[in-house]
């Protein structure tokens, strides 16, 4: 029998729920008692700003999806919104649709905003972009959209 895939805090079946926002608020009080200040977590490309340049059905899916989807992405803009008042030294990495393709090494990061006509991005590939944001002083509090 084949093993059910992984979830973690934040997957979108547990976006209705508000696990990711109930859950940051904590994380950042314990930063803050031991002495911790960056983190970087995962978000999504609709929470971000729309991407420059993009065509008018780049523009129009990600409202729509948006809108579709409106209790999924709550969870993360919540999330960011307490990031946002907390201490840390945060950024939120936020790609587009996520597959389950092998690391590439390839895709665009845009600091403060989504990278135009990016519409999915492999898992491997988010977390292979982690270690870079995690050095760029210019990540530190703000989003970084992350696709192909």
């Amino acid at each position: 029998m084949a093993e059910p895939p992984h979830q973690g805090a934040g997957d979108r079946a547990d976006a209705a729920s508000g696990v990711a926002a109930r859950l940051t608020r904590p994380v950042l009080a314990a930063m803050d008692a031991e002495g911790v200040r960056r983190l970087v977590v995962v978000g999504a490309a609709p929470v971000g700003p729309a991407a420059e340049g993009d065509g008018l059905l780049d523009k129009a899916v990600p409202a729509v999806v948006d809108n579709v989807l409106k209790d999924v992405y709550a969870d993360p803009r919540v999330k960011e919104s307490e990031l946002a008042a907390g201490a840390a030294d945060w950024t939120s990495v936020r790609p587009p649709e996520l597959t389950g393709r092998p690391l590439t090494g390839r895709y665009r990061t845009v600091v403060g905003g989504t990278p135009a006509r990016g519409r999915t991005l492999a898992r491997a590939d988010v977390a292979h972009a982690m270690p870079a944001v995690l050095a760029d002083p210019s990540a530190v509090r703000r989003g970084v959209g992350v696709a192909c």
